[in-house]
This record gives C-alpha cells, structure tokens and sequence, in this order.
C-alpha cells in the first residue's frame, strides 16, 4: 500500500537524494517516489507513519502525512 506525506522544504535533487538516503534506513521502507514540484514522498510498504514523520523532519524537511 502506497502512503503519500508532504514534505516541505525539498527543493532540488540533492534534497531528493537526501530524503532518499535517511529512508533506505528504514527497514519497511519498499520504495520511494519523490515529486519535488508537489513536495510530496510516496512511499511503499509496512511502515509506521509516524516514524517516517519523525526521520524525514529530523532530516531537516517538516513533514506530514498527506
């Protein structure tokens, strides 16, 4: 099941690469899909949405569930 969060502050591939990198660590993390005009985060698989809230903002991008 897809679950799609808004992430703001991602502006350029490297924020992309960013948010990409801090949820490769996540194990229930499937896959990733970032639409940086949307500023939104797709993500696939098991996870705990509050968790993902918490890594991605702790990453500097505040972010919510969609």
């Amino acid at each position: 099941m897809a679950t799609v969060f808004n992430v703001e502050k991602m502006m350029c591939g490297g924020c992309e690469a960013n948010v990409k990198k801090v949820l490769a660590e996540v194990a229930s993390v499937e896959s990733v899909e970032v639409d940086l005009d949307a500023k939104t985060v797709t993500i696939e698989g098991a996870i705990d949405t509050a968790e993902i809230v918490k890594v991605i903002t702790d990453a500097g991008y505040p972010t919510t569930l969609a």
